[in-house]
């Protein structure tokens, strides 16, 4: 560990957090532009792994071998669950859900590993995992406000829960032994797995490039302003992933990988306000404290495992 400021590395995930935060709104106005999830999810996908390619190319050519044996496969599961899965489900989500209820269904992700500890493996977990438990279902509740009756897509939901078992999966999969790589070889090998899969099911050839000069309305608040549809994409590819991804990575030279978790889980309740700020989602009092809630119930569920091992940040939300 670097002995170089911790508050560098501290701002590094705040740079990175605040990129991913951005970046659901940026995503969102790409979708309702007329890009579809799955294509959006080839596009981001692919686009990231070719830039991954040559930055290992240019400075780091040991990621470019393939890992070895049993790490290969877990390997291969990280890159279909953990960024193929993940990154689909994620964009039908925020597609068909307020952006807040998309991320806060997502970030169910460490209670879901915390209970698959207690129940799957029979691990020995503290007591604060109830109360973390009781404290993301109540606050989720309450940042959704369901007692007023809300209606919420079925399938946006269906896709949110499904966002959080793939999440999940990418802890455990790090767990299982992945984390102990070199995170640059992981994250090329994970998304050259996920591009070839995403590229069967949806390619990239297929995407109409025509429109890509198009300029498209920013929606929400910024409904007056207009972009052109490259841009919003660049966005997604750039800003929305490359830089935020590298930020993190970086921060792992001055702050533990636990700390960049806890603080990258602040990243539901800046989605939340982004979306009461950007596209006028309903945000009360209520609604803001179940944010908080939340996100204090992750934190005590994911840190209520006694010899739970540190993974990389969530990334790539």
């Amino acid at each position: 560990m670097s002995t170089r400021s911790p508050a560098v590395g501290v701002g590094l995930v705040v740079l990175g957090a605040t990129c991913f935060t951005v970046n659901a709104g940026v995503s969102r106005v790409a979708l309702r532009s007329g890009v579809e999830p799955a294509m959006l999810t080839t596009i981001r996908v692919t686009c990231t792994f070719l830039v991954l390619l040559a930055v290992a190319a240019c400075f780091r050519r040991s990621a470019l071998r393939p890992p070895p044996g049993r790490l290969l496969l877990l390997v291969v599961t990280h890159g279909l669950v953990g960024v193929a899965a993940l990154q689909w489900t994620y964009f039908v989500a925020i597609d068909r859900l307020p952006v807040g209820m998309a991320l806060l269904l997502e970030y169910q992700a460490p209670v879901l590993v915390a209970l698959w500890a207690r129940f799957g493996q029979h691990e020995q977990v503290r007591p604060r995992l109830w109360l973390g438990l009781v404290l993301a279902v109540v606050g989720l509740a309450a940042a959704t406000e369901v007692w007023k009756g809300a209606k919420f897509d079925s399938v946006g939901v269906l896709a949110g829960l499904a966002a959080a078992i793939c999440f999940a999966g990418y802890f455990l999969i790090g767990e299982a032994g992945v984390g102990s790589l070199d995170p640059l070889r992981v994250i090329l090998w994970s998304f050259g797995v996920a591009t070839i899969a995403l590229n069967v099911i949806t390619p990239i050839t297929g995407f109409d490039a025509g429109p890509l000069a198009r300029h498209v309305s920013l929606r929400g608040a910024l409904d007056a302003h207009t972009v052109p549809l490259w841009l919003v994409l660049g966005w997604v590819v750039v800003l929305g992933t490359l830089v935020p991804f590298f930020a993190e990575l970086f921060a792992l030279s001055f702050v533990k990988a636990t700390t960049v978790t806890v603080i990258a889980l602040l990243e539901p309740i800046g989605v939340s306000a982004l979306g009461w700020a950007w596209f006028h989602e309903s945000l009360g009092p209520v609604a803001i404290l179940g944010c908080v809630a939340v996100v204090a119930g992750i934190v005590l569920a994911q840190s209520a495992r006694r010899d739970h091992l540190a993974v990389e940040p969530p990334t790539f939300t």
